[in-house]
């Protein structure tokens, strides 16, 4: 540990403040100062830093955010570790209320050296492109939904409401072909968020297509695969998950990937009082999210349906019995807490904490298998 010296990277969209701490708890941490944030910045620095430091290991740190994960890969290229660590759990003084730069990257600098840091994981280009196009399809998703929230207000005000069992249906559009409003004005209004819902769901439509093509070339495309013998999980879903998560077998348990999801129930317990709350809600809330409505279809019983038949040709027996396990104990789980007479809501967000165990048990199973395939390879 004396002979490392560790570096925190306070990052912004221009600059980047640099402080030093060499190894040793004595050691002073001095401020280096801000450098470009540009390409090649960082391998420069690194080249400096290591002619300052001849034969000590460098070792850089920077908080997880909008920037990415660029700094992160040039500094491992150039040979150096660098850990983008998890700014929520990076430990702070209720009492300090003074924040600068400086001051950002010499505390990051500190608690790397005193190991008090957490990193993320950091997915490789691929990986992180798949990432980019997934959320891309849920922001469409959410620009869709605001679109059509906007034409339903404004029927609303109107005084238009449709009598029929479900919107945005064919029924739903031949019914928006036959209103008239009373002045021009309010007719061209209508058409132009009528045309705004029809780009939305053409845009969300291509990016659909689009990671229909692109899974079958990735290299997380076998649990992907694997991940759609369960019911409530289709390519999109799958995709989704595997993309916001990366490889579930890195994780030891179960129980961490519970908690890295905030599957698990927050506790403020002091003395003899022991007080247990709802799930840390901590974490990735997009994967949260899609669990909680997969989980749902546990309420129904038991039975693999044609389309699930059709995902799980091809796929392990391993896995397929996995998945059938997960349908008999997930709809146990939600019929005995049920009655209880827990609310809906909290008896699904239950069953999808369980729900997790599954998918990191498939996740290994998938692990597994390519390890045999290499060894058969090599």
């Amino acid at each position: 540990m004396e002979k490392d010296v560790y570096v925190g990277l306070d990052v912004h969209k221009a600059t980047v403040a640099v402080a030093i701490a060499p190894g040793g708890r004595s050691s002073e941490i001095r401020y280096y100062g801000s450098v470009p944030h540009c390409p090649g910045t960082m391998a420069d620095l690194a080249r400096k830093l290591a002619g300052k430091h001849p034969g000590r290991r460098i070792t850089f740190c920077y908080e997880a955010g909008a920037c990415g994960y660029g700094l992160a890969r040039e500094l491992t290229e150039a040979g150096h570790e660098c850990l983008v660590v998890a700014p929520s759990l990076i430990p702070s003084r209720p009492g300090d209320h003074i924040k600068t730069d400086k001051r950002d990257a010499t505390t990051l600098a500190k608690m790397h050296r005193a190991g008090e840091l957490t990193s993320v994981w950091v997915p490789d280009t691929q990986h992180e492109a798949m990432r980019d196009l997934v959320r891309a399809r849920e922001t469409s998703m959410y620009w869709r939904n605001k679109a059509r929230q906007a034409l339903s207000s404004f029927l609303l005000r109107q005084g238009y409401r449709y009598n029929g069992t479900k919107a945005w249906t064919v029924a739903y559009w031949r019914w928006l072909a036959t209103l008239e409003m009373e002045h021009p004005a309010q007719q061209i209004a209508m058409q132009e968020y009528i045309l705004a819902i029809q780009e939305a769901d053409a845009r969300h439509d291509r990016l659909v297509q689009q990671i229909e093509a692109a899974v079958p070339n990735w290299s997380m495309a076998p649990l992907v695969a694997a991940l759609q013998s369960m019911r409530g999980i289709a390519l999109i879903t799958a995709a989704t998950i595997v993309g916001e998560i990366g490889d579930v077998s890195r994780f030891e348990n179960p129980r961490k990937l519970m908690a890295y999801l905030g599957l698990v129930p927050a506790e403020h317990s002091s003395d003899m009082k022991i007080r247990r709350r709802g799930f840390t809600k901590a974490g990735n809330a997009r994967v949260r999210r899609l669990l909680v409505e997969s989980a749902w279809t546990y309420c129904r019983a038991p039975r693999v349906s044609q389309s699930i038949q059709r995902r799980q040709e091809g796929l392990d027996l391993d896995i397929v019995k996995t998945a059938w396990k997960a349908q008999l104990r997930l709809h146990d789980r939600y019929r005995r807490l049920s009655t209880t007479g827990k609310p809906k809501n909290v008896v699904v967000t239950a069953v999808a904490r369980e729900f997790v165990g599954f998918i990191w048990a498939i996740g290994r199973q998938v692990a597994a298998s390519n390890q045999r395939e290499e060894q058969l390879a090599a």
